[in-house]
């Protein structure tokens, strides 16, 4: 009994020490990574180009995905432990402005630019926490509100440690199925082109085929006058000089003969 009490109270000083928490945050994270991923699939404390580091990476065909831990306990842990209603409103307020700042850092690693997918992770390691952020709230913030903030305007998924795998299943698999549907936006539009190029292929050598046809017309008719003068030299000369000419078929058209 003693031994548990000793390691809840030097759990609850890891808590409350701001780096420290964040220490576990990462260990947390680097625990279910380790679960879900091949070693050669993910990076810890990844240096993007002007220094900023993330705490992971996921490494993907597509690009890479940054993972951020974050563990917004203190502000939460006050909402809970607080009587005084408006001191709960004030915590309330504060634990919603560090939510959405944790938001807004997180953001900052989606760098398409640099290789990464148009998206970040930002992981919860609290589960307590993620579940009122989807649930009911916490206090009178609207976490419904932060979350969509999160994803439709920051580009950042909110994850934790039971839900992790099945975001990243999720998102990796709607991501491929994106570019498999635009890759057949591009496939449709080429064909589409190849398709008038081959039309105006066709066309082309139609007229071309016309044109060769009055030509070889014009050719054989001036064989025939040709003859005619061979003739008329043979009249005059009493002697022919031998002018032949050479009579060329006129190309066939599609259903012409």
């Amino acid at each position: 009994m003693f031994t548990i009490a000793e390691q809840l109270n030097n759990l609850e000083k890891v808590l409350k020490n701001q780096k420290q928490r964040g220490n576990l945050g990462e260990a947390s994270l680097e625990l279910v990574m380790s679960n879900i991923l091949p070693p050669t699939a993910y990076k810890m404390q990844y240096e993007f180009p002007g220094g900023d580091t993330v705490d992971a990476v996921i490494l993907t065909k597509e690009g890479f995905i940054p993972v951020d831990a974050k563990f917004p306990l203190e502000n939460y842990t006050r909402i809970h432990d607080e009587k005084d209603d408006v001191r709960r409103t004030e915590f309330e307020e504060a634990f919603k402005k560090d939510l959405k700042k944790r938001i807004d850092e997180t953001s900052k690693y989606v760098r398409p630019k640099d290789g990464t997918l148009p998206f970040a992770f930002m992981y919860i390691p609290a589960e307590g926490i993620y579940y009122d952020l989807l649930n009911d709230g916490i206090g009178a913030v609207n976490t419904r509100n932060l979350i969509d903030y999160a994803q439709n305007e920051r580009k950042v998924i909110i994850v934790s440690p039971t839900t992790f795998a099945a975001y990243l299943q999720s998102v990796l698999y709607g991501f491929k199925a994106f570019k498999i549907e635009e890759a057949a936006k591009d496939i449709a539009k080429n064909v589409e082109a190849l398709g008038r190029h081959i039309k105006a292929y066709e066309d082309f050598y139609k007229k071309l085929g016309s044109s060769l046809s009055t030509t070889v017309n014009h050719w054989n008719s001036g064989n025939k006058e040709l003859g005619k003068i061979d003739k008329d030299v043979l009249r005059i000369t009493g002697e022919a000089i031998g002018i032949e000419g050479q009579s060329l078929e006129r190309p066939l058209l599609e259903g012409k003969e």
